[in-house]
């Protein structure tokens, strides 16, 4: 469990700050009419932003024994 976590950190950090943000948005800028899918709601807010942070941070993985290349160290 702890191997995992370790590998998968920077997305599980990038789902905490995205639904953070995602509701923040959606207390400070949200859509007012409700008609709005995805802000006009906290949940949704949240969930929409917990998804895009994790996508968003796991891009930040470092992929050890291997150069920019993509071939391996020696």
């Amino acid at each position: 469990m702890k191997k995992f976590v370790r590998k998968q950190l920077p997305a599980l950090i990038g789902v905490m700050v995205g639904a953070a943000a995602g509701y923040f948005y959606w207390k400070y800028i949200g859509c007012r009419s409700g008609t709005c899918a995805i802000t006009s709601k906290p949940l949704n807010s949240a969930i929409y932003g917990a998804i895009l942070g994790g996508l968003l941070f796991s891009t930040f993985k470092r992929n050890k024994g291997h150069d920019i290349s993509g071939n391996d160290q020696q």
